[in-house]
């Protein structure tokens, strides 16, 4: 049999449902607003695009900048200054020569016709510091700064616990390697602690290795001109240039490693390590990434 009161129920309960739709609503708009009285935006969803680079570095662990995330992106190798060119490197002597002198003393060519020392010790500060040393850090820091703007580079030694190479050796090296220029790090050690400043050498005559005249005149003209170039980085980058050397380039013969050279060459002098000034910015880190970058600002100017 129907029970007469079933709709009358089915009336009641669609009504309730629709009142309490509606309390709910209410209660929501009176709780949150329009979302114009001045509460912060909802964030943006996942999918909204970014046009402002900002990071979202902090919720990733180890995304610090990645691409995509706000870093730039790594620089195209076409786009540094120095891609395509090869930088030989030459740190002055070795850890080793001392225990060895028989081995560094021992006469070899030295590019003139006549013969020389295979290599020597070095000099010090008054305080220990070696030239070895010094100058395996420079060229190492030096080489990094010359990658850093896209060169590439070799180094005449792989470490500071050998012996030698010999000068001649050392010469070839660019040749040897295909490098297009070579970069001789050395200190000076003047016996007068009164003397300081950096000096660049070149060769002079210009090498007699057997290459072609014309190319022989274009490298000694280079070589001039990185001297200068590395005169003016060194100065730009705070250093005295040596009172003792007129516009601090010198040009000699006798020495091997420019003697060999085929390539554009200089050997440097960054500094008296006698003069306790300069002696303790040599033994300093500081001091030696200095030395270092503006080894590769002079790299950059002349391949400019």
């Amino acid at each position: 049999m129907t029970d007469p009161s079933g709709p009358a129920r089915r009336w009641t309960v669609a009504l309730a449902v629709l009142f309490a739709g509606l309390a709910v609503g209410w209660v929501s708009w009176l709780a949150f607003g329009s979302g114009d009285d001045g509460r912060p935006a909802p964030s943006p969803s996942p999918t909204t695009e970014r046009t402002s680079g900002a990071s979202d570095a902090g919720d990733v662990p180890g995304l610090a900048g990645v691409a995509g995330s706000g870093r730039s992106s790594p620089p195209d190798p076409a786009s540094l200054p120095l891609t395509g060119l090869t930088v030989a490197l030459d740190p002055g002597h070795n850890g080793a020569n001392a225990q060895h002198p028989d081995q560094v003393g021992a006469p070899v060519p030295d590019g003139r016709g006549g013969s020389k020392a295979c290599n020597t010790v070095g000099t010090s500060t008054d305080a220990g510091y070696p030239e070895h040393a010094f100058t395996w850090d420079v060229a190492s820091k030096a080489g990094a700064a010359l990658e850093a703007l896209g060169a590439q580079v070799v180094l005449t030694r792989s470490d500071d616990q050998g012996v030698g190479p010999c000068v001649d050796v050392r010469g070839r090296s660019a040749q040897d390697a295909g490098a297009d220029v070579l970069v001789s790090v050395h200190a000076n050690g003047s016996d007068d602690k009164a003397a300081r400043g950096f000096f660049v050498i070149v060769a002079d005559p210009p090498p007699a290795v057997e290459i072609d005249e014309g190319l022989r005149a274009e490298n000694a003209a280079s070589s001039e001109r990185l001297a200068t170039d590395m005169v003016g980085a060194l100065a730009s980058a705070g250093f005295p240039p040596s009172g003792s050397v007129a516009g601090a380039v010198s040009r000699r013969g006798d020495l091997g490693t420019l003697n060999f050279a085929e390539r554009p060459a200089v050997l440097l002098e960054l500094g008296e390590m006698r003069n306790p000034d300069e002696a303790a910015l040599m033994s300093s880190e500081e001091g030696r990434q200095r030395y270092a970058d503006a080894i590769a600002a002079g790299v950059a100017a002349w391949a400019g």
